[in-house]
């Protein structure tokens, strides 16, 4: 069985999970595209040869690439998660007894791969063959009776490893839920992580994994704003304390904004002392640090909230060291914003000091060159519609300890 797990966001990374981006993407629509939490309709082709070339970067670096639909076909292959699978896929109400039966028998039938590629990109109504009734005669034609996923591709949302434990997030918004339904089939059920110990779960208070940080061995930071509930996080340091994965869980607030949704949008660390941080919130950053301050006779474990101090300082704090420094995004404050949008601080290290990062972003990444970071440069035009950078497309499964 392989070693997995990650104690930080920049120790080497050897293993990591993504999503090449496939029919789910074709079946935007500017009718669609919101409800389905897209900003646009990419370009599926040039998407799919830019997030190519973001796989053949990190294969460039020794980085084992494992693809999200490649590890569910080789799951269904299993009886028993097909139908778990399923079961899953069609639990919405909307779907009617009629509707529901015909489904079932239709998937049960696929193959694994078909079937993989009918639970990613989903099923219109006017792709039925049967199961005609009173909810089909009532849809409209390109309905979808079972939604497509087009935002598998940032698979940093749906799982997070801390340590040698994978974190399955529990996702906010309904159009994404199936995601960690599907990751954590995966992660139940494949031989290459059998006996891998879980936390959280899809059906706990809303944690999205964007919101998480590895700050340091110990030390775990976790946006609060748009997707994160503070229920959630109250959930995971429970979790992390009782597994004795980390000693500190650092709460952030975060505007509830489009453009800052996730903790990843605003900051991600190049180095172990060293992060990049959008400019234009910077300065408001606070983290509330959570610890664990005792145990009643029983077992059950009390939680210390420190008052609010400026994020770096506590993080600088929680890890024990002198200070975290930052570098800023952008040149300016209207640089940043733009950068901002286009994840100019959405980077990924595939270890200190070199990082994976959209190329548009010119006055970005030549201030992590200045600093002495080795930025790979990706393309981005249509990965981006999403909004999502290249940390959030990625889910590193192994990384070397710090």
């Amino acid at each position: 069985m392989a070693t997995h797990g990650a104690d930080s966001e920049v120790g080497r990374l050897r293993t990591v999970m993504l999503h090449r981006p496939g029919h789910e993407l074709s079946r935007l629509t500017p009718r669609n595209n919101d409800r389905l939490l897209f900003d646009g309709v990419p370009w599926v082709a040039r998407a799919q040869e830019e997030h190519d070339a973001f796989a053949m970067a990190l294969r460039a670096r020794d980085v084992e690439v494992l693809y999200l639909t490649d590890l569910l076909t080789e799951t269904l292959a299993d009886v028993e998660a097909r139908e778990l699978a399923i079961t899953t896929a069609l639990a919405g109400l909307h779907l009617g007894d009629t509707l529901r039966t015909y489904l079932r028998s239709a998937l049960m039938a696929a193959t694994p791969a078909e079937l993989t590629t009918l639970l990613t990109a989903g099923v219109r109504n006017d792709e039925l063959r049967g199961g005609s009734g009173l909810v089909t005669s009532l849809l409209a034609p390109d309905d979808f009776v079972v939604d497509p996923l087009p935002n598998l591709l940032f698979t940093r949302d749906s799982s997070v490893w801390v340590r040698d434990h994978v974190a399955i997030t529990s996702l906010a918004m309904p159009a994404r839920a199936r995601e960690t339904q599907l990751t954590e089939l995966i992660y139940t059920r494949h031989p290459r992580f059998a006996g891998t110990p879980r936390i959280h779960g899809h059906q706990f208070e809303h944690v999205e994994g964007g919101d998480v940080l590895l700050v340091a061995p110990g030390v775990i930071a976790v946006g609060v704003g748009e997707r994160t509930t503070p229920a959630g996080v109250e959930r995971f340091a429970r979790q992390v304390f009782e597994g004795d994965l980390a000693h500190t869980v650092l709460a952030v607030p975060i505007a509830q904004e489009r453009a800052t949704m996730h903790l990843d949008t605003i900051c991600t660390m190049v180095d172990v002392d060293l992060m990049i941080v959008y400019e234009n919130v910077a300065e408001a950053l606070v983290a509330h640090a959570v610890t664990v301050a005792g145990r009643d006779d029983d077992g059950t474990l009390h939680l210390a909230v420190a008052p609010p101090r400026p994020f770096l300082a506590a993080a600088a704090e929680a890890i024990g060291i002198d200070a975290v420094h930052r570098i800023d995004t952008g040149l300016d404050p209207v640089t940043a914003e733009r950068e901002q949008w286009d994840d100019g601080n959405n980077t990924l290290a595939l270890g200190p000091r070199v990082a994976v990062a959209y190329e548009r972003n010119d006055a970005t990444n030549a201030r992590l060159r200045d600093a002495g970071i080795d930025v790979v440069e990706i393309a981005g035009s249509e990965l981006g519609s999403g909004r999502g950078g290249p940390r959030c497309m990625s889910c590193p499964i192994v990384r070397d300890p710090l």
